[in-house]
């Protein structure tokens, strides 16, 4: 299994909206049509996910957030437009807060169908949306170390994005109930230690042997290396709610990747135990949640989310800087103050008790 080499730190973004119809504000099955129906210039950038009511965009290999932003400004206008022309909207949240997942539709999809089969009533609940962020790689063996020191931080990504506070008309108690919902799947969570490449290649051939997966993509880890895109993927976060957070987040992990590989020589494996108390926190309480470091790079001490996600944006800000990022990544401070998506959704349905309006809201809000 080769790795392909990429230019180190360029990007690659992968969001996946949910259609609705524009009058009731449900989940509707129709991104077969608007793939059909997407000019030329669109259709490749455009992508089904396994139930019909999910859209995924996905951008080119971008140098910098300036290429980012420019390609995603593009094709989420259009594919909005394409949307609104049918009478539907696309909608950024991680879970859509009063849909049935026993309504939704699979997509007519060889792979899909065979995940499906397997996973049965688990499958069917999964109806949510994610936001995943490619970071270019020069070799395998640096995908791994960064991959392996990157699952102390990967908290810190998911409590920034949380999205997901609702589902099928009842409020979970979490920020972040997308985690929960994606950890009952088989091989999804957290990403194991790996010593070095060789390793990951002996471990995913010693899994294809024995019938557990036909390949990498099988593996839903919260972040893998990729070796056919030359990648390491995160894909931890919820689907945050505004474009400008989105941005915000991608600077943040492309700054912290290049941070810990000029700052963190060596990559020993975590407490496991820290790890999961981490994930838990974040996705239960969001920006409240309490952090421990299992590297000390950001302190020896428990902390907020909160100061942990102020640390880690001053420790990466240089890094940003010089990739051009720095802007983007100033956008975190409206999420550190004011909250994520799902602090917004439960202020909007805590004043009108209407699931609705939630969705109306927070939709309208989507470019501000």
């Amino acid at each position: 299994m080769e790795f392909i080499s990429s230019s180190s730190y360029t990007l690659g973004v992968e969001i996946e909206f949910q259609i609705l119809d524009n009058k009731d504000l449900n989940l509707v099955p129709f991104a077969p049509l608007l793939l059909d129906q997407a000019p030329k210039i669109l259709r490749p950038r455009l992508s089904l996910e396994f139930i019909k009511s999910i859209l995924e965009i996905q951008t080119g290999i971008c140098s910098n957030l300036r290429d980012v932003e420019n390609d995603l400004l593009q094709t989420c206008a259009l594919a909005e437009e394409l949307a609104i022309d049918n009478d539907f909207l696309l909608y950024a949240a991680s879970l859509h807060p009063f849909a049935r997942a026993a309504d939704q539709e699979l997509s007519q999809n060889e792979r899909y169908e065979k995940i499906m089969q397997e996973l049965q009533i688990i499958g069917r609940r999964f109806i949510s949306q994610g936001l995943h962020v490619h970071i270019g790689m020069p070799d395998g063996e640096t995908a791994i170390r960064v991959c392996n020191l990157i699952q102390a931080f990967l908290p810190l990504f998911l409590t920034l994005s949380c999205s997901s506070p609702f589902y099928q008309g009842k409020d979970t108690g979490l920020m972040s109930y997308r985690t929960k919902l994606f950890e009952v799947l088989p091989l999804a969570g957290i990403y194991e230690y790996m010593k070095d490449w060789q390793h990951f290649i002996e471990e995913i051939e010693r899994l294809k042997k024995y019938g557990v997966i036909q390949g990498f993509r099988d593996l839903w880890w919260d972040t893998r290396p990729n070796p056919e895109l030359g990648t390491i993927e995160v894909r931890v976060c919820d689907l945050p709610v505004k474009f400008t957070s989105i941005l915000a987040l991608v600077a943040l992990i492309q700054s912290s990747v290049v941070w810990l590989i000029e700052e963190a020589k060596t990559s020993n494996p975590l407490n496991p135990y820290l790890l999961k108390a981490n994930k838990w926190q974040a996705a239960r309480y969001g920006l409240e949640g309490r952090f421990v470091d299992p590297t000390g790079l950001l302190g020896d001490q428990p902390m907020k989310f909160r100061l942990a996600a102020m640390i880690l944006k001053s420790k990466t800000a240089s890094y940003a800087s010089k990739r051009g990022g720095e802007s983007y990544l100033d956008n975190l401070d409206s999420i550190i103050s004011g909250g994520t998506g799902a602090d917004q959704m439960r202020r909007i349905y805590d004043n009108s008790n209407d699931f609705h309006q939630v969705v109306r809201d927070v939709q309208k809000e989507f470019w501000q």
